[in-house]
């Protein structure tokens, strides 16, 4: 009974505390995250090596063994570390000790790699370094699909338009789209044309390279004007490429449409969307872990109507797969069943006191103590008034008039501690002996 002691002598204080609890209740209600998983830690870096035509056996023996045994000695906190070698891409992934600062273990990640470049195959680029996270699922996948605009369009513009955009909702991570042509600049060549001039592909690929510069030229000042000057090193349109020259053959100038073909093309497909019997192309919209998924779900179908606005408008775009729908059922099922419980709780202490008084203050404070404290904190916050209650002997088992007499004695001890203050504390005590412990406790005064 020390809390109801110390309820009694810091009877203020309890009043700010409980106050305080429903006001953090209420705050918690509304901002609690809603979201699939719950935030996960993991420290763990990928490391994503790029080097296009290399065989998985190349890629493992010339660039993901020599960057392992670096990693291994430069890096700290490793656990330990998986690879993964394919046809031109090889992806690693560095597992830290629970207590490692995921920031500082990237930026040793990324020096080491920029000092390894050297000793890695030539022109190949610095690698991708992200940070992987358990609860980074997809939370929604937006459909591109268009009667008008061909594959690799679908492609680029989901990947220069669209993604660069939704990348600025808080929360949210956008892959690379699927599906669709990744859109390139394509040279076809012609060997029976090439072998006829003595060419090679080589000259080809010199003769677009020496053609296709930026030269800064700067400004010329003229009187009190000064212009900026552009110089035509760099083509406009792609089809300028086709007239590219290459060199003097037989006294007769030989251009680059004569032995090849610069069109804009693709690269080869790897993957496929088909939606209704239609090509198209699936962006996928992750929840990186900082924001839930209702937040994110939302904030994209809010940006989206801005961003169609500044594209071609045979474009469409659907959401499918969104996760947000079972989130909100989850929550209106919590909610639900919450009014239940409560329903049947209040039905089944209405059945046993037959009293609606008794019902509505047991379910208020959810505990018979609480209920015993706070009848004797209103009573003396206004002791003019005097509680009263009818006498009344409810028409129910034992257990139920032993809680109905319990009840009684709790309203005729605060009576008591009012009109005597010698009285207060051991009535209130009591009180709630009676109340916590019916069975042991006689009901009587």
């Amino acid at each position: 009974m020390w809390i109801v002691r110390l309820a009694l002598r810091r009877p203020y204080t309890f009043v700010v505390l409980a106050l305080l609890i429903a006001v953090m209740g209420v705050l918690s209600i509304f901002s609690m995250p809603m979201d699939i998983f719950p935030r996960i830690n993991i420290p763990v870096v990928t490391v994503i090596w790029g080097y296009g035509g290399l065989s998985p056996t190349e890629m493992q023996n010339r660039i993901v063994t020599i960057t392992e045994r670096a990693f291994t000695t430069t890096v700290n906190g490793i656990e330990h570390i998986e690879s993964v070698s394919l046809r031109g891409v090889a992806v690693t992934r560095i597992y830290f000790q629970p207590n490692v600062a995921v920031a500082a273990a990237i930026a040793q990640v990324n020096a080491q790699a920029q000092q390894l470049l050297r000793a890695l195959p030539p022109n190949l680029y610095p690698p991708l370094i992200i940070q992987y996270n358990a609860a980074s699922v997809p939370v929604v996948m937006a459909s591109l699909s268009s009667d008008q605009l061909p594959e690799q369009q679908l492609n680029d513009l989901g990947n220069s338009f669209v993604r660069t955009q939704l990348v600025t909702i808080p929360g949210a991570a956008v892959p690379l789209p699927y599906g669709g042509k990744p859109r390139i600049v394509n040279v076809d060549l012609d060997p029976d044309g090439l072998y006829a001039r003595g060419l090679s592909p080589q000259d080809v690929t010199n003769a677009i390279n020496n053609q296709n510069v930026i030269l800064p030229a700067g400004t010329a000042k003229m009187g009190t004007r000064e212009y900026d000057i552009a110089m035509n090193g760099s083509p406009e349109v792609i089809d300028e490429l086709n007239r590219a020259p290459i060199r003097y053959v037989n006294g007769v100038m030989v251009y680059v449409g004569d032995v090849a073909f610069v069109h804009d093309g693709f690269q080869p497909q790897t993957n496929l969307v088909r939606r209704d019997g239609r090509h198209s192309a699936m962006l996928p919209i992750l929840s990186n872990g900082s924001a839930s998924t209702i937040t994110v779900v939302d904030g994209v179908r809010q940006m989206m109507p801005k961003i169609l606005a500044g594209l071609p408008s045979s474009l469409k775009v659907d959401f499918l797969f969104d996760q947000s729908v079972f989130v909100r059922a989850a929550v209106t099922g919590v909610l639900h069943e919450g009014v239940i419980a409560a329903s049947l709780t209040g039905l089944m202490i209405l059945v046993f006191l037959q009293s609606w008084r008794s019902t509505l203050t047991t379910r208020r404070w959810r505990s018979r103590t609480r209920t015993a404290t706070w009848t004797w904190a209103s009573r003396y916050a206004r002791p003019s008034s005097t509680p009263r209650r009818k006498s009344r002997r409810p028409r129910s088992s034992r257990r139920s008039r032993s809680a109905s007499c319990s009840f009684r004695s709790c309203f005729s001890a605060a009576s008591a501690a009012h009109s005597s203050p010698r009285w207060r504390w051991p009535s209130c005590l009591r009180c709630s002996r009676v109340i916590s412990c019916p069975g042991r406790s006689s009901p009587r005064w």
